[in-house]
């Protein structure tokens, strides 16, 4: 899997679960596991470069919260 398609799996588990917005690629790679979003441990600078796109997508509101 790559980036792109680790993209929507975060915006997904950020919209359920908003407390994992800002942890470290390593947890979101273990949480996307865990949680059963994907079935393998992704690379975890893909990770970063998605969760750095999908926290862009968010409000300011809802960053600065």
């Amino acid at each position: 899997m790559n980036a792109p398609n680790i993209l929507p799996l975060l915006r997904d588990l950020y919209s359920r679960h908003p407390e994992v917005r800002y942890v470290e690629a390593w947890e979101l790679q273990s949480a996307l596991f865990v949680l059963g979003y994907d079935g393998e441990l992704e690379n975890e600078s893909e990770i970063a470069a998605a969760a750095e796109v999908a926290r862009q997508d968010w409000p300011e509101w809802w960053r600065a919260a």
